[in-house]
């Protein structure tokens, strides 16, 4: 498998810091061009690679970090997403009009035609994202979410070879809820920081 993250902002920044802690390959990509990103990606270390978002999307798996509004700009990068892990690690908040009462990632999904769409890596803040996950003989957990059973086990192997725990919340309405926000309202796994201790 081959990782993209698109967005390098704090979330973006964070999530390649997981990445090159287990010396994992990433390509790291947004708005900005790949020589305005290199020096930042070269700081966190020699597997964080910038390129172009076109390049980015050659990826097998793209995490998205975008502003929330970005994503249709990341969707029609692509004339199809079939065969594509998309993972939205993005929070819309305040929730807009526009999404008519669906969680964010059922909205968003609907941009990403044919992806394997799972919701995941959004409810931590930057700087604990990008903390050491093995804490205290435990590991920090990683909600994950999506309308597809079969994409969410790929993203749950990633999350732990990461060095979290992820925990599976089910679907996006269901478990999910708990991750996304509502109108003016966080759901109430946002921003909590759990570890799950070894077996």
């Amino acid at each position: 498998m081959n990782y993209a993250i698109v967005g390098f902002g704090k979330i973006g920044q964070a999530l390649a810091q997981a990445f090159a802690r287990k010396d994992i390959e990433v390509t790291v990509a947004s708005r900005r061009p790949p020589e305005a990103l290199a020096p930042q990606a070269r700081a966190i270390g020699p597997t964080v690679v910038a390129k172009s978002l076109r390049d980015a999307l050659a990826a097998d798996t793209i995490i998205l970090a975008v502003p929330f509004g970005e994503h249709r700009k990341v969707a029609k990068a692509l004339p199809s997403w079939k065969g594509k892990t998309v993972i939205d690690a993005m929070n819309a908040f305040p929730v807009p009009d526009e999404l008519d009462g669906l969680p964010s990632s059922a909205f968003v999904a609907k941009s990403f035609t044919g992806a394997k769409f799972v919701k995941g890596f959004n409810h931590l803040i930057a700087a604990t994202l990008a903390a050491d996950p093995v804490v205290e003989g435990g590991h920090r957990v990683v909600f994950l979410s999506s309308d597809d059973e079969d994409a969410t086990a790929p993203v749950a192997d990633l999350a732990k070879q990461l060095g979290f725990a992820p925990v599976k919340l089910g679907k996006f309405n269901e478990g999910g809820a708990l991750v996304h926000a509502r109108g003016r309202i966080w759901g109430q796994l946002i921003f909590q920081d759990l570890f799950k201790k070894e077996q």
